[in-house]
């Protein structure tokens, strides 16, 4: 009798990975919605806020920012997909270890900054140096740290302010405003956290796409550049001056008639020169005289 109970027991028994299915998590937008893991589920309600852990180095494909680690929490599922939400980021212990040195000085800081959108997010920056510093140094770089933070923070939204950090240029901003006060080595956000998420919608640019020309307008192009290029030997003539009519109808007759006689070939004023050098011969031939005068 007991083992029959037993077979009547497993066989209602179900398998619990069979009613599962499979769904694809995503990255939000701001990060062109990549799929970064798997996830089952008997439930779809079950999977919202799990957690997801994912390299920057397996969404951008860069060795680089393997270094990067970012959080993202599940927030809503359309059919086998689940869309998540930016929480956090941190840096590697191993990457923090090469950072910091005997003999050197390390100032950290934590500040909660207000974006644009509304959103609130904790910021924690830290900076090296080549040796030890004192702490009125000290002072004067958390201080400027805190003006550059803030400042980005309020002319951004959170995914511009989010990909400001990422890609390294909040620490490059800080690294060259400290460098006035003191040499620092390197300056790196180590951690973030979002503890307000953006209450303020707010439209951002999209990216503007080349639109590439088709082959009609591209023949049509070729056609009009064939009809703009001269040919060689209408390059060679100069273009003859066209004088309007008005303006000949406007010159004076004196100015004409000046113009006119300059024009006179250069052969016919040494003919001129030439007949008046030569005598007359009325001048040169003297008459003969008559018998008749010659006899008296």
């Amino acid at each position: 009798m007991a083992k029959a109970r037993s077979r009547a027991a497993a066989r209602k028994v179900k398998d619990r990975w069979k009613a599962k299915n499979w769904y694809n998590v995503l990255a939000p937008a701001s990060f062109d919605n990549v799929t970064i893991a798997e996830t089952l589920a008997d439930d779809p309600v079950k999977l919202n806020d799990r957690v997801t852990e994912v390299s920057l180095q397996d969404i951008t494909n860069d060795f680089r920012k393997s270094h990067i680690k970012l959080f993202f929490k599940v927030d809503q599922i359309e059919d086998n997909n689940a869309k998540t939400k930016y929480i956090g980021h941190t840096l590697t212990s191993d990457y923090l270890r090469r950072m910091i040195r005997r003999r050197r000085s390390k100032i950290d800081g934590v500040y909660d900054v207000k974006t644009r959108d509304g959103a609130r997010i904790r910021v924690k920056p830290f900076a090296t140096t080549d040796r030890r510093i004192q702490n009125s140094q000290r002072k004067v770089i958390r201080f400027t740290m805190r003006k550059t933070i803030f400042s980005k923070a309020r002319a951004m939204t959170l995914s511009e302010f989010v990909k400001y950090i990422i890609e390294g240029k909040l620490g490059s901003d800080i690294y060259k405003s400290c460098k006035v006060f003191y040499p620092v080595r390197r300056v790196e956000i180590y951690k973030t956290q979002v503890l307000q998420q953006p209450t303020i919608e707010i439209e951002e640019p999209k990216p503007v796409v080349e639109e590439e020309p088709t082959e009609t307008e591209e023949s049509q192009d070729d056609i009009s550049s064939e009809e703009e290029i001269p040919s060689e030997e209408e390059s060679e003539e100069p273009a003859e001056e066209e004088i309007p009519e008005s303006v000949e109808e406007d010159i004076p007759e004196e100015e004409i008639s000046e113009e006119v006689e300059e024009e006179i070939p250069e052969e016919e004023e040494e003919k001129k020169e030439q007949a008046s050098s030569e005598p007359d011969e009325d001048d040169s031939i003297e008459p003969e005289e008559s018998e008749e005068e010659k006899k008296e």
